[in-house]
């Protein structure tokens, strides 16, 4: 079989953005590294941050409105934060830092530094890692995410890892989503195609590396870009076969995420909560072992099931739904049709689980609130207190016997209570912690005999923001 030689996918241009005051200094810090910060000279210094928050982009440039929501996330809507881009290698042509010209525009940004990194060894540069370990948020850039890989235990590694420990957060495009999974479908041998990995997922072209960054609620993930555009779907699904026949995935299951370009970004809040920006992304499931997965022999496997994220949609990494994807399979390695559409399923069983409600404004009243009757269970309720009077309302039904608990994951931007209403909007229990990103939980039991409607009403006791509060429903 012929290959195709490994070439980095070109990093995207991006428009440079004007700015007349911006500090521009200019410096190689060692022999192989080079740094270029835009912005203040001096980080900001804050004891706490709101996050962690990350993007991950179908191809190498800034997202703006993900990248947007992101840094309003983590500073909690105020003040303003530092921005590390990590790259591989130079541009090419035109700017030398074409992530940092779109990034300092936005509000909230105090700096952005790009560090160029072209050897293994400048993964332990000691001024990147200080840089780094001050910034709030790090993006990948496009190009090869095998030298990414190459930064595997250094301290690059431990000082991005310090960075969403303290309520920052990690992100990237292209090869710069891939490193943001914790399996990377590194392509140091060389890149692949999805003829080539269905027909062998042994080829010698498909190579991981593990046990780099594993975000929390995103485990078993492999990332993959330019999604639609490159075919890649077919690729990704021999991916996790591998993943699950050689054991990459704990729990024997791995899940795929794939982001077209042109725009296409998965924005990933501190609870987990995906919303998706610009394109379309893929969420893909291998949940079992494959019937045939071996070298030199064309894969089988039955029945992956797919998630199609359009723009403004949803998908609960926390708590992963088992409900709503489409299936598909590769027989001797020749895939069904119409890989990227497809019927959702839809009979789960009153059990299936994982759905999202989102809030959509206005839904401040029992006669305006969001519809959560079908919600499966565990469901997920989302929104955000946008006043400091805001009030969000849920439609739920429950049935004789049921009992209904609500956790709630309160982001520290506001301080929010949750109440629970009969038909007739009579308060039937609450829960009212104190304090700014104090979660709360209340739970509910039906002794009466039919099915009756309630509401979930959420609200805002002091702050607002656009930050994400989530609020597990489950039946039982």
């Amino acid at each position: 079989m012929t290959h195709r030689p490994f070439r980095a996918p070109a990093a995207a241009a991006v428009v440079l953005t004007a700015m007349a005051s911006v500090l521009m200094a200019h410096q190689p810090a060692q022999a192989a590294a080079d740094r270029i910060r835009l912005g203040s000279a001096s980080d900001v210094s804050r004891s706490t941050w709101n996050g962690p928050a990350f993007t991950m982009n179908g191809a190498g440039g800034v997202v703006t409105a993900s990248m947007t929501r992101a840094i309003q996330e983590i500073r909690g809507g105020t003040g303003s934060l530092d921005v590390v881009v990590l790259a591989g290698s130079a541009p090419t042509s035109g700017s030398k830092t074409p992530e940092c010209d779109t990034i300092t525009g936005l509000t909230g940004v105090n700096s952005c530094t790009t560090w160029t990194l072209t050897t293994a060894s400048d993964g332990n540069n000691s001024q990147m890692a200080t840089d780094v370990r001050n910034a709030e948020f790090v993006y990948f850039a496009g190009g090869d995410q095998c030298r990414y890989t190459a930064w595997k235990g250094t301290a690059l590694e431990a000082a991005v890892e310090a960075v969403v420990a303290k309520g920052g957060g990690s992100g990237g495009g292209s090869a710069g989503h891939h490193i943001n999974s914790p399996i990377v479908y590194d392509a140091c041998k060389g890149s692949v195609t999805s003829a080539e990995a269905l027909a062998n997922p042994y080829d010698q072209y498909v190579s991981f590396t593990t046990g780099m960054f594993e975000w929390a609620n995103y485990g078993a993930v492999i990332n993959d870009s330019h999604f639609v555009t490159r075919d890649r779907m077919g690729r990704t699904m021999s991916f996790l076969a591998r993943a699950v026949k050689d054991g990459l995935a704990p729990g024997g299951s791995a899940w795929g995420v794939g982001v077209e370009e042109g725009g296409g970004s998965l924005f990933l809040d501190r609870n987990g909560m995906a919303t998706q920006y610009g394109k379309d992304a893929y969420v893909v499931l291998a949940d079992h072992q494959p019937e045939q997965a071996v070298d030199r022999k064309p894969l089988t496997y039955s029945d992956f099931k797919v998630w199609r994220l359009t723009p403004g949609s949803t998908f609960d990494f926390k708590n992963r739904p088992t409900c709503g994807y489409y299936l598909r399979s590769v027989t001797n390695g020749t895939p069904d049709a119409n890989l990227y559409n497809g019927t959702p399923v839809t009979d789960c069983g009153s059990q299936g689980g994982g759905s999202t409600v989102a809030e959509s404004e206005p839904n401040d009243s029992r006669d305006a609130a969001d519809d959560a009757t079908a919600l499966a269970s565990p469901g997920t309720l989302t929104g955000s207190m946008k006043s400091t009077s805001d009030r969000d309302y849920f439609k739920v039904s429950v049935a004789a016997g049921q009992t209904v608990s609500v956790n709630c994951a309160v982001p520290s931007a506001y301080d929010a209570d949750v109440y629970w209403l009969d038909a007739n909007g009579s308060t039937l229990t609450r829960s009212v912690n104190d304090g700014a990103g104090t979660d709360e939980s209340l739970s509910f039991t039906r002794t009466a005999t039919g099915t009756g409607t309630y509401y979930l009403d959420v609200e805002a006791y002091s702050g607002s923001g656009s930050a994400t509060y989530a609020c597990t429903l489950t039946r039982s």
